[in-house]
């Protein structure tokens, strides 16, 4: 990324003692189109974003390193949510880095099915992060809910995530963390991929880290060796089967297991999943990530057309 858009991820080394900063990374504006002229240029214009900027509404959801608020930006009327990181627990377990790699990808990215992260700005005790607001909630919520997903419904989530994933590999960012819990659902059921907690920014490719949820590891992943975006596309195909069935296909009694169902791709099928539906899942379910099938044949699939035209 280059100088002049880079984020500034100070975050005053994480020290209380220090002032409230802030950086919007979009110097054109804060909230888009959305925000009025006069509060666009805010960043450009060297001001500084504070908690005082907006109005504080009802909690959204708790994570394990703090609280995500409803809020309103004062001057402009414009609905966030406002993620808020407790320092000293990002400290103590050594997360700090990756909270700054997080936002230095997320800020970066623009694509209707990815949640918007509109900046951030910190105080002495925490973190803010500013988020686009996604009124349908946590799709994990909503699965669990609703036991499985419709084909029609299932078939918009897979296609919208799949022109999703190959944006963020055009960015060269490898997500490594996509499963129901890091997905949220906007206006007209969008869906949007919301935690970037392990994403990387990875031009040369491969990589060793292990990361990401034991039910959607890859292969790779699991038996120690290189991976790549490839994984994304594994993860896609963890995900059709369990919007589709209600459980992950590889679940078993205990870790080791799992590995093992993962390593020998021990995939099985409850009948009520259509013949054109398992085919798509054993297309990306394919242990040769090289052999798995593109993100951009997906929305091109007989399933997906068939369930999307309708």
């Amino acid at each position: 990324m280059d100088k002049e858009n880079r984020t500034d991820l100070n975050f005053a080394s994480l020290h209380p003692g220090e002032k409230s900063k802030s950086n919007f990374p979009d110097s054109k504006g804060a909230f888009e189109t959305k925000v009025k002229e006069s509060d666009t240029d805010k960043a450009a214009r060297g001001q500084r974003w504070c908690l005082d900027d907006f109005e504080i509404g009802k909690p959204l959801g708790k994570g394990k390193f703090g609280s995500v608020y409803l809020a309103r930006e004062k001057k402009s009327k414009y609905i966030v949510a406002l993620k808020v990181l407790d320092k000293s627990q990002l400290v103590r377990a050594n997360v700090e880095h990756q909270l700054r790699r997080e936002i230095e990808i997320q800020s970066h990215l623009r694509h209707p099915n990815i949640l918007r992260m509109y900046g951030y700005f910190y105080d002495s005790k925490r973190i803010y992060l500013i988020l686009e607001f996604s009124p349908g909630g946590e799709l994990y919520k909503q699965l669990t809910k609703k036991g499985k997903f419709s084909e029609r419904l299932s078939a918009k989530f897979i296609s919208d995530l799949a022109f999703a994933l190959d944006y963020c590999h055009s960015k060269h960012v490898i997500h490594r963390d996509i499963k129901p819990e890091n997905l949220l659902v906007g206006v007209n059921d969008d869906i949007k991929i919301a935690d970037f907690g392990w994403s990387v920014h990875a031009p040369t490719s491969r990589r060793n880290t292990l990361c990401g949820t034991l039910d959607y590891l890859a292969p790779e992943m699991v038996e120690g060796r290189e991976h790549d975006k490839q994984i994304d596309v594994w993860s896609l195909g963890v995900l059709l089967y369990e919007f589709l069935v209600g459980n992950p296909p590889f679940e078993a009694e205990n870790h080791s297991a799992t590995y093992r169902r993962i390593s020998r791709i021990d995939l099985r099928f409850p009948r009520h999943v259509p013949t054109d539906a398992q085919d798509l899942i054993r297309r990306l379910l394919v242990k040769d990530p090289t052999k798995r099938m593109s993100l951009e044949e997906v929305p091109r699939h007989p399933w997906v057309v068939r369930n999307l035209s309708s």
